[in-house]
């Protein structure tokens, strides 16, 4: 499934703790950027997110909704979500990896997962993707937020 600028993104996901989520149920409604962990144990990964919950209030008024994709399963992603605090849906794949049915690969033999994240807009389409093997560079605070000021900046008022 490609994570390109102008694609559409279709994922059935299972929130930690809830039922079946689909990145279609925010058409119409918000803009999305979901952050693919690359493990729960991951440093940097977990720094992302930590960043991320200190800029919530600042991504929600710019009508964005985060949500954090994590490989590993339900059990493990609860006891992480609780033990951080994490102020996010946080998901895993329905069938699968929500990694894996994104696009997101194994790399290095297999043994790196990929991370990264990526922005839709209200209507589902890709304006932002950036992946990465190195969990270092899977989140760039700056080139986010240029995202979201050039997805506002070309969003009618409403």
């Amino acid at each position: 499934m490609p994570l390109e600028i102008g694609s559409t993104l279709n994922l059935q996901l299972r929130e930690i703790g809830g039922g079946d989520l689909n990145l279609t149920d925010y058409r119409g409604t918000s803009n999305v950027f979901v952050y693919f962990m690359r493990a729960l144990s991951c440093a940097q990964c977990n720094a992302a997110v930590r960043t991320l919950a200190a800029q919530q209030d600042e991504l929600a008024a710019a009508g964005v909704r985060v949500i954090v994709a994590v490989p590993e399963d339900e059990a493990a992603a609860t006891a992480w979500k609780a033990k951080r605090g994490v102020p996010f849906p946080v998901v895993i794949g329905k069938d699968g990896t929500a990694h894996a049915e994104a696009g997101l690969l194994r790399k290095v033999f297999g043994a790196i997962q990929q991370s990264g994240g990526i922005l839709l807009d209200k209507e589902g389409t890709v304006r932002y993707s950036h992946i990465s093997t190195n969990p270092g560079t899977s989140y760039n605070k700056a080139d986010l937020a240029a995202a979201i000021a050039a997805l506002t900046a070309s969003t009618p008022a409403e």
